[in-house]
């Protein structure tokens, strides 16, 4: 089959292109720059600007696109973060409109971000209202866009990752002060992470790529989430290190400004659907999801 991938350069978007053409797909990778990279035999690059109708049959839409989340959030940055998923989401969506066969399902990226922040609330895809923070507005908007793919009829996922736990993303920002000896929890430490392996990651876009039952937004998170003092005590012992110096959400907040939501703060999420629907995790505790990391980066 054909896939066509938006941020498939990306640290998701790697992963998911390996996995897809190990089983034989061809990618097909929307770039701003497809000069810059080198097809393969199930892999091309493409522009954004490429006629539609010069593509073959698509099979599937996978939009990874985004800007990062990562850095001082002024008023620029909020407005990249936004802009970077509203307007490539519709992009797509037009694109779709111009497909001579439609594709049979469209998966859009989305965040638990969705929810807010909260200590003591647990989120399903049953929780329908949004939180009321910057990203729960983004991701909102986000996701009523991509839904217009569904008055197509295509069937379509909001993926609504977690905190992601590979290689890139934010792992190793969080292992960089433990094994400086300078790492412990992030404030009281009482804020819930809702984390999910890589490898689970690709493992339920498949699912959902394959999976007709599987349709509206889909929580991409580990059955098992964890508060931010026994993320950091489990991944310290993974690590060998400590995890005895505490810092102060106030320093945090003074440094990285309103992005400190992202550590200070968090949601307790359960991946329902993909749990009712019998997908099989593969990393479904903490310590073991973090243990392969390591020992697939000494590999």
């Amino acid at each position: 089959m054909n896939y066509l991938i938006t941020g498939g350069t990306g640290f998701v978007g790697k992963h998911l292109t390996a996995a897809l053409t190990a089983q034989g797909h061809h990618v097909y990778i929307l770039t701003r720059a497809p000069e810059r990279h080198t097809n393969t035999t199930r892999t091309s690059f493409i522009s954004y600007e490429q006629p539609v109708e010069e593509l073959p049959q698509i099979h599937g839409v996978i939009n990874l696109a985004g800007d990062s989340l990562f850095g001082y959030w002024s008023k620029k940055k909020k407005a990249a973060i936004r802009n970077s998923r509203i307007a490539t989401t519709q992009r797509l969506i037009e694109m779709m409109k111009q497909m001579q066969e439609l594709p049979a399902v469209f998966i859009s990226g989305s965040a638990v971000g969705f929810y807010g922040t909260s200590e003591d609330s647990i989120f399903t895809e049953q929780t329908t209202k949004a939180g009321g923070d910057f990203l729960a507005d983004v991701v909102a908007e986000w996701e009523q866009t991509a839904k217009q793919a569904e008055d197509l009829g295509i069937r379509t996922v909001c993926t609504r990752f977690g905190v992601i736990l590979g290689d890139e993303g934010a792992l190793p920002l969080m292992k960089l002060p433990i094994k400086l000896f300078a790492g412990g929890k992030i404030g009281s430490g009482q804020q819930w992470m809702s984390w999910v392996h890589i490898e689970d990651v690709v493992g339920i876009i498949q699912f959902c790529l394959s999976n007709e039952q599987m349709s509206g937004p889909v929580n991409v998170t580990a059955p098992n989430p964890k508060r931010n003092k026994d993320f950091i005590s489990i991944l310290a012992r993974v690590l060998r290190r400590p995890d005895w110096i505490p810092t102060p959400a106030l320093a945090v907040r003074t440094v990285i400004g309103e992005m400190s939501i992202l550590v200070t703060h968090g949601q307790y999420v359960l991946p329902k659907k993909a749990k009712d629907r019998g997908y099989p995790f593969a990393f479904p505790q903490l310590e073991a999801a973090l243990r392969e990391i390591e020992q697939s980066k000494i590999g």
